[in-house]
């Protein structure tokens, strides 16, 4: 992922607990277990209305205060001006440049996490939204109204910038051999283009549609268990029943599949590469060489060609457990059962996430808030005395690392198998026909799983 001279992204193949067809076996069997579970036991859809709570209105009202919300803008602004001074100033080592981990560890790895566990956190962190908000006050000041948007986002348009911009994210990361000073520079044309989208359709228009990382996050934030909603002119914070709030997510909103399988296939071709892919990735990029293209065009040729093979695998996979299903629910297009049951494979992606670069995230997290930030140049300085700080790799087992991996894995497709159950179920309201319309989904859930597990465990063989 990185080039980090650290255990591999994928975790240790090395040392597993139990040999490797036994998880993937143990997989395939959680799922249909899984399936058999909720066709008995689950008969009436559960998860399509979104239930919440409030929390205690003091702990609402201060988390959602002005200074709070103000500190957290002031807050990330500060780190993303540390992200453009680091990757322009500091040094070009990868590993010792505060950017580069910090905007491929912390903020693509950390956030999920973040957002799966407490909602749509980037909303409060997000720094672009921070400085266009406060522009938007100090022309309101001035002014004596909001500032005008001056075009209507267009309906046709939905998610596909924010999932073309996440194809670019995963091409500077994975294909583009960036330096610290490239991935600056990345950074100034995307905050550029964030702010025109805004100008342009309205914050929050565009932080809903346009802005990759604000909609790619905030998908994730829907499994959360946590949302701010507004009474009347109120904004209250409350307590939502687990994965309530994810069904619909896709309903009426063009790219958002095209966002999900990118965001599935962009962590499959990081893996697969390193692994399963290594020797056909390899003789293409030799065979591009010898044609007589330079070897590092051939490497980003071959890795691209690569990754859009691997995301068409996916959205293959996709498109045929629909067309599957599809027999049974023969009053609905591919595209509206595409639009029903897309939020399916919200919690696969973020197994993918998970499983993938749970070692990295464990060890690259104890470099950035050590040595790191107490050195954001690589220069030599020691702000915080934590320059020496070394990465302790054994923080988690080899074997705790295979079964964290293959759980995740497990887990992500069970929950898709019960949210498209529970879709069913609402659609039909007759629990033989979900049950039916449900088995092609379930052979794409055990191929994604099976495609996933050995893609970790081929990864470091």
């Amino acid at each position: 992922m990185l080039n980090l001279p650290i255990a591999h992204a994928l975790g240790a193949r090395q040392d597993l607990p139990l040999p490797e067809w036994l998880f993937i076996w143990g997989a395939a069997v959680v799922l249909v277990a899984s399936f058999v579970g909720l066709a008995v036991l689950w008969s009436r859809p559960r998860l399509e209305q979104p239930r919440s709570r409030p929390i205690p209105r003091q702990v609402s009202d201060f988390l959602l205060s002005m200074p709070i919300r103000i500190g957290l803008g002031l807050f990330s602004v500060a780190l993303l001006l540390l992200v453009f001074y680091s990757g322009l100033e500091g040094t070009e080592a990868v590993t010792r440049n505060f950017a580069v981990t910090f905007v491929f560890v912390t903020f693509w790895l950390g956030v999920p996490i973040f957002s799966v566990l407490f909602g749509n956190v980037f909303a409060a962190v997000n720094p672009w939204r921070a400085i266009a908000l406060a522009t938007a006050w100090g022309f309101r000041a001035v002014a004596g109204q909001p500032p005008p948007a001056p075009l209507s986002y267009p309906r046709r348009l939905g998610r596909w910038p924010a999932a073309l911009g996440l194809c670019g994210f995963l091409y500077l990361e994975l294909i583009s051999g960036f330096t610290p000073h490239s991935l600056a520079v990345a950074s100034l044309l995307y905050s550029a283009i964030t702010f025109l989208g805004m100008s342009l359709f309205g914050i929050e228009r565009w932080l809903e549609r346009g802005e990759s990382f604000s909609v790619y996050f905030s998908m994730y934030g829907r499994l959360g268990a946590f949302a701010v909603e507004r009474s009347g002119t109120r904004r209250r914070l409350v307590l939502r029943k687990p994965f309530t709030a994810v069904s619909g997510w896709a309903a009426g909103v063009p790219g958002s599949v095209a966002l999900l399988v990118v965001a599935i296939g962009g962590t499959s071709f990081d893996g697969s590469r390193e692994g399963l892919f290594r020797q056909p990735l390899g003789s293409l990029i030799d065979g591009l060489v010898n044609l007589g293209v330079s070897i590092d065009l051939a490497a980003k040729l071959g890795n691209t060609i690569f990754m859009l093979a691997v995301i068409g695998l996916v959205a293959a996979v996709f498109w045929l457990g629909l067309a599957g299903m599809r027999l049974e629910i023969k009053t609905q297009s591919l595209r509206e059962l595409a639009d029903l049951f897309a939020h399916a494979f919200i919690p696969i992606a973020f197994a993918y996430l998970l499983a993938h670069y749970f070692s990295l995230f464990t060890q690259q997290e104890q470099a950035q808030f050590s040595y790191l930030l107490s050195d954001p140049l690589g220069d030599g300085s020691d702000l915080f005395g934590t320059a020496g700080h070394e990465i302790n790799y054994g923080v988690v087992g080899a074997a705790g690392i295979a079964y964290i991996q293959a759980g995740s894995i497990a887990f992500g497709h069970a929950l898709g198998i019960a949210l498209g159950h529970d879709k069913a179920l609402a659609l039909f309201r007759n629990t033989r026909r979900s049950i039916n319309s449900q088995l092609f989904m379930l052979a794409a859930m055990i191929a994604l799983s099976t495609f996933a597990l050995l893609l970790l465990f081929k990864a470091n063989g």
